[in-house]
């Protein structure tokens, strides 16, 4: 088995994994970061988000060998501005309800305001289209989105 180097939460780290291991797998089973759910395994469902170099990722179907020598970010390190605006906006509007898909949701939301600082409902939407949630919390989600983004924008 290869000895993959990479980056996660800004801390170097080595995986001795197959190299067509899931980086999912390996973050969970291997490092412990369960905040990086399992959902659907076939890159459907969003829950897996992370951040790979910045831009956010399903690490259901991402090898551990595609992550070689990058950064990795998962919820446990997601932090910054752009990051506790959204986990504020998240608790202020009460958006979880079970909420097994929301570290996927907030990854996903994150990474959107990150590149996009207004966006309107239709680019949120197609932002957020790979997160399904099966409680049905998308009127709150787009609405947590939203004040973020007019959080940050106060920030300016």
């Amino acid at each position: 088995m290869p000895d993959i180097q990479f980056s996660v939460n800004g801390k170097n780290i080595t995986a001795d994994v197959e190299a067509d291991t899931p980086l999912l797998w390996v973050l969970r089973e291997q490092f412990q970061l369960t905040g990086t759910k399992f959902g659907c395994g076939i890159a459907q469902c969003g829950a897996c988000m992370v951040h790979l170099d910045g831009q956010a990722v399903l690490a259901c179907v991402i090898p551990v060998s595609a992550v070689a020598g990058r950064e990795v970010v998962t919820i446990e390190g997601s932090s910054g501005p752009v990051a506790e605006a959204v986990r504020n906006a998240w608790r202020s509007l009460d958006v979880v309800q079970c909420g097994y898909c929301q570290s996927g949701q907030i990854m996903s939301a994150t990474a959107l305001l990150s590149d996009n600082k207004k966006p309107s409902n239709e680019e949120i939407d197609g932002a957020m289209n790979g997160n399904l949630c099966r409680c049905g919390t998308y009127q709150r989600i787009r609405a947590a989105i939203h004040q973020a983004a007019q959080t940050l924008e106060g920030q300016s």
